[in-house]
């Protein structure tokens, strides 16, 4: 006897069936992941503002500040946010989810570029040496990797929908790669804000830094906002679409 058979799209939702337990994970880590995102800038930005005199462009020193602000905005904050989207646009379309997904990430570009450039430029104001440590190595790949997802996830998932059945085997392979060389680049900017961070406390605070002194705790603080970042985003978006019984990863709805 011939079986039934279905063709199910990559973009496709098996099951929405929800029960307490599926509802009450949704938004726990939703609620948990939009504090935790939003604490990582509002942190930066008060050590910055409170412990490092905030900005200045004819200060070289005050200019650095805005390196640390627009790199967590962008790269944690914004980015994060655009993957997160996949978990919190439930009922909308996936195109519009991918619109979304792709503004959040485009208004990130801006921050990432002011924020090299500010840091580049002060370096060399004050005659300091660039991609030495380990924080800039990092932060190089991490751009590099951005750069390429963005633009590649702008081809595939947008330009190419004007063809959309001619190319939609293609679309469906890139998927896995987009969504984990995706993951892989906020890890990345996770582990580039941290090394960064522990590198501007040995180098400005010294011994002190030993002492648990205030701005310590701080910094200290953002350090574990951004780790818990880096456990609970990749959770949110490789958990399944429906919790109860659904087989299609969120990520895989790209």
């Amino acid at each position: 006897m011939p079986r039934n058979t279905t063709t199910t799209r990559y973009d496709d939702d098996d099951d929405r069936v929800w029960d307490c337990g599926a509802w009450f994970e949704y938004i726990l880590v939703v609620v948990v992941s939009s504090i935790l995102l939003i604490a990582a800038s509002v942190l930066t930005i008060f050590w910055v503002i409170y412990y490092r005199k905030g900005f200045n462009m004819d200060d070289p020193k005050l200019q650095f500040n805005l390196h640390p602000v627009l790199m967590v905005g962008g790269y944690i904050t914004l980015s994060g946010f655009s993957i997160l989207l996949y978990r919190i646009c439930r009922c909308c379309s996936h195109l519009i989810v991918k619109l979304c997904h792709t503004f959040f990430h485009a208004c990130s570009i801006p921050c990432i570029v002011i924020g090299f450039l500010a840091v580049w430029d002060s370096h060399n104001q004050t005659q300091t040496p660039n991609f030495y440590s380990l924080h800039s190595w990092l932060g190089c790949i991490t751009m590099g990797l951005f750069a390429l997802q963005f633009v590649l996830g702008f081809f595939s998932f947008l330009i190419l929908l004007c063809c959309e059945n001619a190319t939609y085997k293609f679309r469906s392979t890139m998927v896995p790669i987009h969504a984990s060389f995706g993951v892989a680049t906020f890890m990345l900017a996770v582990a580039t804000a941290v090394t960064g961070l522990t590198q501007k406390a040995h180098f400005e605070l010294g011994d002190s830094y030993q002492q648990t002194i205030e701005e310590g705790i701080i910094i200290n603080s953002i350090g574990v906002v951004l780790t818990g970042l880096g456990i609970i985003i990749p959770f949110a978006v490789r958990r399944s679409n429906s919790p109860a019984n659904c087989k299609v990863y969120v990520t895989e709805r790209i």
